[in-house]
């Protein structure tokens, strides 16, 4: 686990029940001991106790990890600003601790930005599992029946393994269980309303408190949202669009662009090849020569790669990639030991996507391959969906339209009409959904996240959350190319490494 603000963090004192009655809203919370935070002293850190199931408030508790940035100008305070970089598995707590490179002077000024770290992410109890059984995972494409049963007893056993290292809190990491910690740290920092702003799977957490607890929103700002009202094959559809069309905008930007390392080359084609060659076991990380590249993880490295867009870096990684020759054989040991992985935890609980078996799973791909013949689907929901296969009963927050409560005022919701991740006709549905609770604003550019692109978006955002101005509906801000920079010669560009992939910023 990563260095703790809760290591510094004083012990909570309050406990449910008790409930001052000036603040005059009644339910859970609990008293929070601020201290220093050990990453930034200047910031503040601290715990404030959860139950671990809210069915069951006075029962086995945990400690869910804050931190707070104050207003920069306590004259111009707004109150506070929520914040989530999504995931699931994104820190709110560093999240919060980086607000300058996240949010502009006048947010800081106005608000004290608060980041918590979800139940069952990084310093609030993260979910924990064997490194050795994570390092078994079996192919998310199983070509029989026996291997698709193979991929249904893994996860099982996986999600055992996760549950006896983790706790009980592993079964309650659900987004809904994130909304009530949301209204209880509310409650426990004695405000009777507050502001959001969530980023990606962040973007489900403030829909869904919307719809609970709207009448304690003050201002909601939800940057490339998330669609819970999507079956499988919707799921999977739109995402292999999207990917498809971010790596179709990469390589119209290559053949426009004379300083792209692939400038002049037919981008598809010599991708293609890539991922042939890939799948043949030819390639090799160029920073890592020691690790394989097999065409999964050349897929999600450019995925990754389009959420900056980092159009320069993937053009002169590929470059570099396709100057290799033959990789060597690569052996690898793998630690006995535990790492922190809460995705599949989270997303099975809030997402119902089955597959029957092997033949629905082949078609699944097939049809995402067909809508996406270069990016051949999108990685991230192929992780998404294999990893839940076997997991059906783990489902407490299945997908259902988004209705926001009576009371809720209008939500600013933001998406980039080239999302690789969160595609553009994800936030068309959810704000068709809100029925008229919530207004679109629409970048016309490229990327993953909306804030902190352009000058049209950030006004508009800034003008919002601080004053309360709601942007006209169907406003548009025009689209930006992202910046040209040099690569350094003889050296292959840095990527995002290739992770496990998730919808965060």
């Amino acid at each position: 686990m990563t260095a703790s603000c809760a290591l510094v963090a004083g012990v909570v004192t309050g406990v449910a029940g008790a409930q001052p009655q000036e603040r005059g809203d009644a339910g859970y919370r609990a008293e929070i001991a601020w201290a220093p935070c050990p990453e930034l002293p200047a910031a503040e850190c601290g715990t404030v106790r959860m139950p671990v199931d809210w069915a069951e408030p006075g029962g086995e508790g945990f400690d869910l990890v804050l931190a707070r940035r104050k207003a920069t100008d306590p004259a111009r305070r707004k109150g506070v600003l929520l914040v989530n970089p999504g995931g699931p598995g994104g820190s709110g707590v560093d999240f919060a601790l980086d607000a300058e490179r996240h949010f502009s002077a006048e947010v800081l000024a106005s608000f004290d930005v608060v980041g918590v770290d979800p139940r069952g992410v990084e310093r609030s109890t993260p979910v924990v599992c064997s490194r050795d059984v994570l390092a078994r995972r079996p192919s998310n494409a199983p070509a029989s029946g026996a291997e698709f049963e193979a991929l249904r007893r893994y996860n099982r056993e996986l999600a055992a393994d996760c549950r006896e290292r983790t706790g009980p809190l592993f079964d309650h990491v659900d987004t809904l269980s994130g909304v009530e910690d949301m209204d209880a740290v509310r409650r426990s920092l004695g405000e009777r309303e507050v502001s959001y702003y969530g980023l990606s799977y962040g973007t489900l957490l403030g829909q869904q408190y919307a719809q609970r607890h709207g009448d304690r929103v003050r201002a909601m700002v939800l940057d490339s949202t998330m669609d819970h009202d999507l079956g499988t094959w919707a799921f999977s559809g739109s995402e292999a669009v999207a990917a498809e069309d971010s790596f179709l905008e990469f390589a119209a930007w290559c053949g426009r662009t004379p300083s792209c390392a692939l400038h002049g080359r037919d981008v598809p084609a010599l991708w293609r090849a890539l991922l042939a060659r890939a799948g043949r076991g030819e390639l090799v990380l160029p920073h890592d020569p020691a690790a394989r590249l097999d065409a999964a993880g050349l897929r999600s490295l450019a995925l990754n790669a389009l959420y900056g867009p980092s159009w320069v870096e993937l053009a002169g990684f590929l470059a570099v990639l396709d100057a290799q020759g033959g990789a060597p054989e690569v052996a690898s040991e793998v630690a006995s030991e535990v790492v922190e992985s809460p995705f599949e935890a989270v997303f099975c609980q809030d997402w119902s996507v089955p597959v029957r078996d092997h033949r629905e799973l082949a078609r699944l791909r097939a049809r995402a391959a067909e809508l996406a013949p270069n990016m051949l689907g999108s990685t991230l929901v192929e992780d998404a969906v294999a990893g839940c296969v076997g997991r059906e009963d783990a489902v407490v927050n299945p997908q259902r339209p988004w209705r926001v409560a009576p009371g809720t005022p209008k939500v600013l919701m933001l998406n980039a009409l080239h999302d690789p991740s969160t595609p553009y006709s994800w936030a068309v549905g959810a704000h068709r959904q809100a029925r008229g609770a919530a207004v679109l604003l629409t970048y016309e550019g490229w990327g993953h996240g909306v804030y902190g692109r352009t000058g049209c978006v950030d006004g508009a955002v800034d003008r919002y959350l601080v004053d309360l101005v709601v942007p006209r509906e169907g406003t548009r801000c025009a689209a930006v190319e992202p910046a040209v920079t040099a690569v350094a010669e003889g050296g292959a560009p840095a990527l995002p490494e290739v992770t496990r992939p998730g919808w965060g910023g």
